[in-house]
């Protein structure tokens, strides 16, 4: 047997091909959004989809998010498993009345007997100089929605594997695509895809004694870099990777917690209300006899995305990390 040897890909190249993948396995996958059909996508996410398996199961949509939305909340209900492509993060709101009032409570509502296996890609976040609109970091709204499980990779062979486990599944996940990591590179072997950790579980990127980072999606590249210019000032950083924010793994989490004794939430996403703070509780909670300091945040701004000159201050960056684990040490 020829074994196929890793190679680099990116991650919008690993996006496509779980699509493609699940397509294939399974007729009822069908891909449906605005400009995924003949464009292939903003990102080129969907490029050559159309052509292989037909407008029928790779549609170009109106632009209308609840609409698009509502119709795969149909599909889900006959027995189809949509796929849905946001084309930005802010695109979404308008569809955000159909995730809340229908999609994440159907399998409630029906006492079991209705699932929904639809699957809502979402691209979000910054760092590609996008507008207004074109650069929010959403997630706490979907953690915030009980019924849905909220995903986000952060590396290649997380983007296909966690695509593919998304659209396996019976209940709704809204999977989001970091845009400013399309088109990262990593070593990734396509014949064995699927040999990641399963939704719900967080992974440790970087084993450390001193403190411990939690990120996700387009923050775990500036926390590993944080944790290798630490090094100078003397901090074995530990780096954990959450993947899943719904389910949340306190398990790793406060595995890791404890063994440092001192943490750091690092995201996008705005620092009032954002997902920093109810990971923030959840260590405390689960870890405060072990904690050495109190849990910090380092998020974007409290205000709505600002224009593309401005959001390198706006994004957390390796020097406002390290900034808060300069401050862990000072608040032993």
């Amino acid at each position: 047997m020829t074994t196929v040897a890793a190679k680099p890909a990116t991650m919008a190249q690993a996006l496509g091909r779980a699509l493609r993948d699940a397509m294939a396995e399974d007729p009822t996958v069908h891909v449906m959004g605005e400009d995924v059909g003949t464009l292939g996508g903003v990102f080129r996410v969907t490029d050559g989809l159309a052509k292989e398996f037909g407008d029928d199961r790779c549609t170009d949509t109106p632009l209308a998010e609840a609409g698009i939305l509502g119709t795969a909340v149909g599909m889900a209900m006959y027995g189809l498993r949509p796929v849905v492509e946001m084309q930005f993060d802010a695109f979404a709101y308008p569809a955000f009345e159909q995730l809340v009032s229908h999609v994440a409570r159907m399998r409630n509502r029906t006492r079991g007997a209705m699932a929904l296996p639809l699957t809502v890609r979402i691209p979000y976040g910054g760092g590609i100089g996008g507008v207004e609109h074109h650069s929010d970091s959403s997630e706490a709204y979907y953690m915030a929605t009980p019924g849905l499980t909220v995903v986000t990779p952060a590396t290649v062979a997380d983007a296909y594997g966690l695509l593919r486990q998304s659209i396996a599944s019976d209940d709704p996940v809204v999977f989001l695509e970091p845009k400013r990591l399309y088109w990262s590179k990593d070593s990734w072997n396509p014949e064995h895809p699927l040999d990641v950790d399963p939704i719900g579980t967080a992974v440790v990127r970087r084993a450390g004694t001193s403190a411990t980072l939690i990120t996700y999606g387009p923050s775990l590249p500036v926390c590993l870099e944080a944790a290798e210019a630490g090094r100078a000032e003397g901090w074995d950083l530990e780096v954990v990777d959450l993947r899943s924010l719904v389910p949340f793994d306190d398990a790793t989490v406060a595995a890791s917690v404890r063994r440092t004794g001192r943490a750091v939430v690092v995201h996008e996403s705005g620092g009032f209300g954002g997902p920093g703070g109810e990971i923030a509780a959840r260590v405390t909670e689960r870890c405060f006899h072990h904690l050495e300091a109190p849990v910090l945040r380092v998020a974007g701004f409290d205000i709505p995305y600002p224009p593309p000159m401005l959001e390198r201050h706006h994004l957390p960056g390796v020097d406002r990390v390290l900034d808060a684990v300069g401050r862990l040490q000072w608040d032993q």
